[in-house]
């Protein structure tokens, strides 16, 4: 079994998955904000449920938006287990309304979250992986790169770029004996706090007033999202948890690139499957095919 850290573990899909991973028999350090404060309840159940269930679920900081903290975290778990095995990069933040309303400064702080965090603790956490010569970096994205919903401009943006960011990763430290996975989830209405808490633009110029006409559709934004699934289908996103259990589950170097677990079937595989196709091709005309593999030990 392996090490686990798994950032944004407080609520939705990382606390589901820190749980599946527990139970499963991982050593999983779930990170979040401010444990001892804003997220001392959800802190304080983890620890509950490791006591109960005889777990070995622990709570660690970490705020993805601050490179010390990353460093900290990544410390701390190394300084518990010895060892640090897989990372999981779940933290993020929805935001929704007209792309115009946002202010550059809003955009960027949904990409430092979203995006620049994964950075963060990557520069963390591969000094240790390239020492030993293997890990995995699991990165929770999203469908929606494929998809390209509209009133989510600045996450659709962001997600984007944290897909970019783990695929160029992968080329880096494929030949280093570090694996990537991206599992990407698509449309959850449901058991996390994606949309009630979602940011909205500040809009202080009322740059808003001029999108009205299309006021109607955006409010019926969730309902239209919930009128993706077929009828009867339990939303529930901790299949994402399960798919992610079953990925760490596979031997070393067998684990896929990507996985979607998508209950609206928004036809995401064959996208991935051509541009997968265009993608091997250029890297391997380019001469780079070893970027394209996972070197074994």
């Amino acid at each position: 079994m392996s090490t686990v850290l798994i950032t944004g573990a407080a609520t939705g899909i990382g606390n589901l998955t820190a749980r599946a991973l527990a139970r499963a028999g991982h050593r999983v350090y779930a990170s979040m904000r401010a444990p001892g404060t804003r997220n001392a309840a959800p802190a304080e159940e983890l620890h509950r449920l490791a006591a109960q269930e005889h777990l070995d679920l622990h709570v660690v900081e970490l705020d993805v938006a601050s490179q010390e903290s990353a460093d900290h975290a990544v410390a701390a778990v190394l300084k518990d287990a010895g060892t640090l095995d897989v990372v999981i990069h779940n933290a993020g933040h929805l935001a929704t309304g007209y792309v115009e309303a946002f202010t550059a400064e809003e955009i960027a702080h949904l990409i430092d979250v979203n995006t620049l965090g994964v950075q963060r603790l990557n520069r963390a956490a591969l000094p240790h992986l390239r020492a030993q010569g293997h890990g995995t970096l699991l990165y929770v994205g999203s469908t929606i790169p494929v998809t390209t919903p509209p009133f989510l401009g600045p996450y659709v943006v962001s997600k984007a770029a944290m897909d970019a960011l783990a695929l160029v990763t992968s080329y880096d430290v494929a030949p280093l004996g570090i694996e990537t996975v991206i599992v990407m989830p698509g449309a959850f209405t449901q058991g996390t706090d994606h949309f009630p808490k979602a940011a909205r633009p500040a809009d202080t110029t009322g740059v808003a007033a001029g999108y009205r006409a299309l006021d109607p559709l955006a409010a019926r934004n969730e309902a239209a999202t919930e009128g993706l699934f077929t009828p009867g289908t339990q939303a529930d996103p901790v299949v994402v948890a399960h798919e992610i259990t079953r990925i760490l589950a596979l031997p070393f170097g067998e684990r896929p690139f990507r996985s979607v677990v998508d209950l609206t079937n928004s036809m995401v595989e064959q996208a991935n499957s051509a541009v997968l196709a265009a993608r091997t091709d250029f890297v391997r005309r380019m001469g780079f095919e070893e970027v394209l593999h996972v070197a074994r030990a």
